[in-house]
């Protein structure tokens, strides 16, 4: 071997030594984080690491748009994180596919997670068959951002409380507002606000264990009702929400007094409103059906949380990080750095929060929140609902023909779901 082939050999033989990977002793923790958390969340690592120096946190930050199909594809893959955010209501469709660990002995051993610290609607969205199975990170609810000056003219100097008074303010809002202006904005390409309304009501939204839709039951059709005829009475405008220009300049304009939004948009309408706008509007929580026993009304439980996958491998080191993002004070500065909501009431109780007007109506509504369904095909669902009410927003057909036609498009999505849990029956009979 000439001496230029010897030290070629020598090279390749060092870099593949290299190579070779080295056991240095710290675990690495691969997190997938959404959107705009997913870039945040990378600031509170280091304090976690400092505390834990046999661990290393790797952050994926992954894009809302393409998280669910992401996490469904890995979960066939087998390519699993350790850990990940997700929303809420996609818990039950990962516990469907026995992803995701259960967590309830872990909160039973844990002297950071109390339960009882949580409000308790949105615990609930992590429970699946009676097991838990994730921690809720930061919360996300709707109620009311309304321009506190066009209510004062109206006659309502204090936000509405019950529906009769919502409806009331509504109308004479729109007398005095005239042509091409409007009391309220309800894209007509959500679906939250005539579940909030039906919830409001008591509405099941699906009946015999989830197998069938429920949106002909009373409950819901005196919701929708009473949501299709904001349209009609012309209240609110049928605009979608590509149909919105800009809703920070519309809102500022007067051509709507309320909004139902959720807590992001309380530094959107600190940020984009002028600041002669900025003493002329609040929040409130939902007002609750006439004759109802409490108040405020009832609205989603949403938000995003922490889940632990069965395949990983380091389940330990993953529950001391989940412990740490569940700490008060640093739910107070995660809080601090995106605007999210925390979950835990103790949190609340720092001044950051606790002296914030603009969200304590969402301290108040976070008492009042009800979970959505929990089966896997809630998504699908969820785009059902606001498809077929649409014609009737518009007039071409009755509250009670789109109704039919929802429940319908829901007994065919739940097809599937009945046949597994007919076999399921079979089989232990």
């Amino acid at each position: 071997m000439s001496g230029r082939d010897w030290l070629m050999a020598t090279a390749l033989a060092a870099s593949l030594v290299s190579c070779e990977p080295r056991d240095t002793g710290v675990v690495t923790l691969r997190f997938w984080a959404l959107g705009r958390e997913g870039e945040v969340v990378k600031d509170l690592v280091p304090e976690f690491e400092r505390r834990n120096p046999g661990i290393h946190v790797d952050v994926q930050q992954i894009p809302f748009l393409n998280a669910h199909e992401k996490l469904l594809t890995s979960c066939v893959g087998g390519t699993t994180p350790d850990l990940a955010q997700v929303g809420n209501t996609w818990i039950p469709e990962l516990t469907s596919l026995g992803a995701i660990a259960p967590l309830d002995e872990r909160v039973r051993g844990s002297a950071t997670i109390a339960p009882t610290d949580y409000f308790p609607g949105i615990w609930d969205t992590n429970v699946a068959g009676g097991a838990l199975y994730g921690i809720p990170w930061y919360v996300d609810t709707r109620l009311l951002f309304y321009r506190t000056d066009l209510l004062a003219e109206a006659g309502f100097p204090e936000p509405p409380r019950t529906w009769s008074q919502w409806l009331e303010a509504m109308r004479r809002i729109k007398a005095r507002q005239g042509p091409g202006r409007f009391a309220i904005l309800l894209p007509v390409d959500e679906h939250e606000q005539p579940v909030i309304l039906g919830r409001e009501l008591g509405a099941g939204l699906l009946r015999d264990g989830d197998r069938y839709g429920d949106f002909r039951s009373p409950a819901f059709r005196q919701a929708a009702s009473f949501y299709v005829g904001l349209f009609r009475g012309g209240l609110a405008p049928a605009w979608s929400n590509s149909q919105v220009t800009n809703v920070y300049q519309q809102f500022a304009a007067g051509d709507f007094a309320f909004f139902i939004t959720g807590p992001w948009n309380v530094g959107e309408f600190r940020r984009r409103l002028p600041p002669a706008m900025q003493g002329k509007w609040k929040t409130a929580p939902m007002p609750a059906p006439d004759g109802s026993h409490h108040w405020p009304g009832v609205s989603v439980a949403g938000g995003a949380s922490l889940v632990l996958f069965r395949a990983s491998r380091h389940p330990e080191e993953v529950w001391k990080l989940v412990e740490f993002l569940s700490e008060p004070a640093v739910q107070v500065r995660f809080h601090g750095l995106t605007g999210d909501l925390p979950p835990r009431a103790s949190a609340w109780g720092f001044p950051s929060l606790a002296g914030d007007a603009q969200t304590a109506a969402f301290r108040a509504q976070l008492e009042q929140v009800a979970p959505a369904p929990k089966v896997p095909e809630w998504e699908e669902i969820s785009v059902q609902i606001w498809q077929s009410l649409e014609p009737a927003i518009r007039g071409r057909e009755s509250v009670d023909d789109a109704l039919a036609d929802l429940d319908e498009r829901v007994d065919r999505i739940l097809a599937k779901r009945r046949e597994v849990l007919a076999g399921r029956r079979a089989h232990v009979r």
